[in-house]
């Protein structure tokens, strides 16, 4: 069967991304055809990768050792696949798990159709019951923010724990407080945290933050810290959070995790560093206090969980979660929606600082 051919957003060269012309494979037993519909804009990687900042792009990754050296080739340009938050409509199948008219959620980037096959990868069909566009989050990047959820049950409980156990009756603060800060957030409250804070120094985003419910505080210069530790106060040498999920890419912020933390308390780390990581000092709070740090990233669960939680039960957590808040995140996060068409523009803007967003949506119009 012929390939099909598509359009896709990529990066022709460093500071130029485009709309691409490209290729899926036909529908063979087993797959699916999905026309898409939405496309969710990750900001913050897509940028990353339209600047060549990236650290692929500036230094060679060997995969065997699995370490970034300055010895070898980097990845090139074009870059022919950004996006992972993408909704699209079966047009045709060839497996009964996805039938034609089927509503689904997958990551397979901004292209306006792809080839579906759900027994490699996360393809989750979108329920009637809540407001489609809202589908960008479900199998990609709620999932990311449950998977922070995970790692920190796994600190505190052990392998064989729910998603509850790492924020149930914990003070929690969130750093930053953009989608995945916020989502992470919201997750918190909704798994039984005793209280949980969001720190972020632009005062649009703690009004966001604000309107979904959630306290705040201002962490401009990194100063978020101290009222942490004046909230909350456990005992005489003891005082902050128990767990800080760090949500923003920015050195400051991991050092502000640090100092808020209480004696042996742990960071979460969601976040994407690409500048380094000066303004942490390691000989201080980490070192004194007896604190952790535990990378949270998608493409790896916990020790031990991998098996009972593969990426299909995150996606239920966070399906959960958007019924719960569907309205509210709909309203509060989804800031811009735009023509597919419009995409490489956007993305042009963003990298620029031309223009801001908290969660911009690709629309792709029916031809």
């Amino acid at each position: 069967m012929s390939p099909r051919t598509v359009r896709s957003i990529g990066v022709a060269e460093p500071g130029r991304p485009a709309m691409l012309d490209d290729v899926e494979p036909a529908p063979q037993p087993g797959q699916a055809w999905v026309r898409t519909e939405w496309s969710g804009v990750s900001a913050g990687t897509e940028v990353a990768l339209v600047r060549g900042t990236d650290p692929h792009h500036r230094r060679h990754w060997d995969p065997e050792l699995r370490s970034f050296s300055a010895d070898g080739p980097t990845a090139g340009y074009p870059v022919r696949g950004l996006g992972y938050m993408e909704v699209g409509r079966v047009t045709e199948s060839r497996t009964p798990v996805l039938t034609e008219g089927m509503l689904v959620a997958a990551a397979y980037g901004h292209r306006t159709g792809s080839c579906a096959d759900p027994a490699t990868q996360n393809v989750v069909p979108v329920p009637d019951d809540l407001d489609p566009l809202l589908g960008i989050y479900l199998a990609h990047m709620g999932p990311i923010c449950v998977n922070g959820l995970l790692h920190a049950a796994a600190t505190y409980a052990g392998p064989g724990a729910g998603v509850d156990a790492g924020v149930r009756g914990r003070h929690v603060l969130v750093t930053g407080a953009g989608v995945v800060g916020l989502l992470t957030a919201l997750l918190a409250v909704r798994h039984g945290a005793a209280a949980v804070t969001v720190a972020e120094p632009s005062p649009e985003r703690r009004a966001v933050a604000a309107a979904l419910g959630l306290e705040t505080v201002d962490d401009a210069d990194g100063q978020a810290w101290p009222e942490v530790k004046q909230r909350w106060h456990h005992g005489p040498g003891d005082a902050g959070a128990d767990l800080v999920f760090q949500c923003r890419g920015h050195d400051i912020a991991l050092a502000t995790a640090l100092k808020a933390l209480r004696p042996q308390g742990t960071v979460i780390d969601l976040a994407f560093y690409q500048g380094g990581a000066a303004a942490v000092h390691l000989g201080e709070e980490f070192h004194h206090n007896g604190l952790a740090v535990v990378c949270a990233q998608i493409s790896r669960a916990p020790r031990g969980m991998a098996q009972s939680w593969p990426r299909r039960a995150l996606s239920e957590v966070t399906l959960d979660l958007l019924r719960a808040r569907g309205e509210d995140i709909r309203r509060h996060l989804v800031t811009d929606v735009v023509p597919f068409a419009e995409g490489p523009r956007l993305l042009e803007d963003l990298a620029a600082r031309r223009r801001g967003v908290l969660q911009a949506v690709l629309r792709v119009d029916p031809d």
